[in-house]
């Protein structure tokens, strides 16, 4: 039996980033622990609606200013965006936790762009047990196939050597200049000696790595951190959220499925995708939802064939949909293979391309980069897809075993033996980089 704990949860990023570290704390919750999640404001009602505790990590306006980036949905300049905003806030977390009572038991839960500040609370904590939590595979760096650079795919065949030269030359090109010297002006305020490699430091840092997604969709590479608990997608409904309006329930009722189109719920800059998006269905001659809370990106005049809506419950909708049309965010992939409902992901940046290639992968779904998603492209993959007759069974069979797993119990016992750990005891078991 584990001691009540004071959880933190230090999140980023877009709704679909939150969503699985508000389904992790109910489920710790519900064990008798205390937890508090830290995450930008703008998601303060979402978090207190889930039953947890809230404590803002970057304002509703520093929210709003990352998002109005157009650079940051490039697949070269998107890091480069996050990391400017990022670096503002990254004295928030060992703020927090050095109000917090010095004699109550505190565990930290993070979004690997939370790592190198949770690191900084050490200085104040020493010994603190941090949880790693990684929510899509290319969040873990590896040399083994397979090997997703940005929109590049790298052969099985291109030798280690090269891949990680390739690592090196990220590294030092993109991703150390641009992050390092902030963190090292941080760390020689707080006596701790410098870093050379901003991933490296990362993958370090936790005493426990936790992967938030099925090993089926991405199985354990052997040069991920160690020691390491295998999770699976946590899937989070918002409450109250699951009916679905009723100019949607009508919609629906009133011809067969729609195919449903998504940029994802931080994407503000998607005014041609969905220009694309309703040529190609006009020349399909098909029904079509459009998601955004964003109602500037639509076309001016939407067909009665097509209806906007600013949310909708994909755990409702996608069962009710022909296809969904998406980003490539880890949260609307998994969502889509809860469902059974197959998938053509159109990646902009980040993780979106390594998922849009598991999805082609495992026979869900086909990809196609939003640099090339012309209406006649974006068309004819569409037509493909709905024609395959295979379809069906592979969407049915991953639903299955999305059905059957059962992660959050498996991560909350490790998360639980990592609080009874000796402090300390538990990194000298972490490879990589030592901080």
């Amino acid at each position: 039996m584990t001691a009540p704990l004071h959880v933190l949860i230090a999140t980023l990023g877009s709704a679909g980033d939150i969503h699985p570290f508000l389904a992790l704390g109910q489920a710790l919750q519900a064990r008798g622990h205390r937890v508090t999640v830290l995450c930008p404001e703008v998601f303060g009602p979402l978090v207190q609606q889930a039953g947890l505790g809230f404590g803002a990590m970057g304002s509703t306006a520093q929210y709003e200013a990352v998002t109005q980036e157009p650079d940051l949905w490039d697949a070269r300049k998107g890091f480069g965006v996050i990391w400017r905003h990022l670096r503002e806030g990254l004295r928030l977390l060992p703020d927090h936790v050095q109000a917090l009572p010095p004699d109550e038991p505190l565990l930290l839960v993070c979004h690997p762009l939370a790592l190198a500040s949770a690191d900084l609370c050490r200085t104040q904590r020493p010994g603190l047990p941090i949880v790693g939590a990684y929510l899509a595979p290319q969040n873990l760096r590896t040399v083994h196939h397979p090997l997703t650079l940005g929109p590049l795919a790298v052969p099985a065949w291109v030798p280690m050597a090269w891949r990680r030269w390739a690592w090196r030359r990220i590294d030092q090109q993109l991703i150390d200049p641009l992050t390092v010297p902030d963190l090292n002006a941080l760390r020689r305020e707080r006596g701790l000696p410098p870093i050379a490699h901003f991933v490296a430091h990362l993958q370090a840092v936790p005493d426990l790595t936790a992967t938030l997604f099925a090993p089926w969709f991405g199985p354990a590479q052997p040069d991920w951190p160690q020691p390491r608990v295998e999770g699976g997608f946590l899937l989070y409904d918002r409450p109250g959220q699951a009916v679905l309006s009723p100019e949607l329930q009508r919609f629906l009722a009133a011809g067969p499925p729609p195919l449903v189109f998504t940029p994802g719920t931080g994407h503000r800059h998607a005014a041609g995708y969905f220009r694309a998006a309703l040529q190609a269905v006009q020349a399909l001659g098909r029904r079509a939802v459009f998601l955004t809370g964003h109602p500037e990106q639509l076309p001016a005049a939407l067909p009665p064939e097509v209806l906007a809506q600013a949310y909708a419950s994909f755990r409702s909708l996608l069962p009710q949909a022909a296809a969904l049309v998406h980003h490539g965010g880890i949260g609307s992939t998994a969502e889509a293979l809860r469902a059974g409902v197959p998938q053509l992901v159109v990646p902009f940046a980040h993780d979106q391309f390594d998922n849009a290639r598991r999805v082609r992968a495992l026979g869900v779904g086909d990809a196609l980069p939003a640099g090339h998603a012309s209406p006649a492209r974006l068309r004819r993959r569409l037509q493909a897809l709905l024609d395959r007759p295979d379809l069906a069974a592979h969407c049915a069979t991953l639903a299955a075993q999305a059905a059957a797993d059962r992660p959050l119990p498996r991560l909350c016992d490790a998360i639980e033996a990592l609080a009874r750990v000796q402090p300390g005891e538990a990194r000298l078991k972490c490879g990589g980089e030592a901080s």
